[in-house]
């Protein structure tokens, strides 16, 4: 008996069982979304993916990752055309004087600390910690080995202390 791993189900060519097939799938792909294009409407950019994953089913090769990580890298792919397509929001005028609020603070410190990172590891971060995605995984959305994850997770890592000044 061999330790090879067998290839994962291809996506069904019925309409229910390809909804079935990518339903366990559907909050890591919103999360992915949403962290990858803020400002632009989740829910359209998780349906362009499905429809693109319907579209292109029979391109799915089970051998080269998971369905989790072949849904992720075209969801990952629709956002970054969302994002191009979002358009600027004017500036509000304050007319208030801004209260100082420490919780909401340290998460905007996170926030800006994740936007210096290149987009490679900002892809590394979103997919591992907010996506819940393996390293085999990343390096599937990402089309690179999973020693590149590994590497550039930990670059964003460093990158991250310093600008937070967190000391493990």
């Amino acid at each position: 008996m061999t330790n090879e791993p067998v290839p994962a189900q291809a996506p069904p060519a019925d309409g229910a069982g390809f909804v079935e097939w990518v339903r366990p799938h559907l909050p890591a792909m919103a999360r992915l979304a949403a962290r990858l294009a803020v400002g632009a409407d989740r829910d359209d950019i998780v349906q362009e993916a499905l429809t693109r994953a319907w579209i292109k089913r029979d391109q799915y090769d089970g051998t080269r990752g998971t369905a989790s990580s072949w849904l992720l890298a075209i969801t990952a792919d629709q956002a970054r055309k969302a994002l191009r397509r979002v358009r600027p929001v004017a500036e509000l005028v304050e007319h208030d004087e801004a209260v100082a609020r420490p919780d909401v603070e340290g998460r905007v410190d996170v926030g800006q600390a994740l936007g210096t990172l290149s987009a490679r590891q900002r892809l590394a971060v979103d997919c591992f910690y907010f996506a819940d995605l393996s390293i085999a995984d990343t390096a599937a959305v990402m089309d690179c080995s999973e020693g590149t994850v590994k590497s550039t997770l930990s670059d964003a890592r460093a990158r991250l202390r310093s600008l937070l000044e967190v000391s493990e």
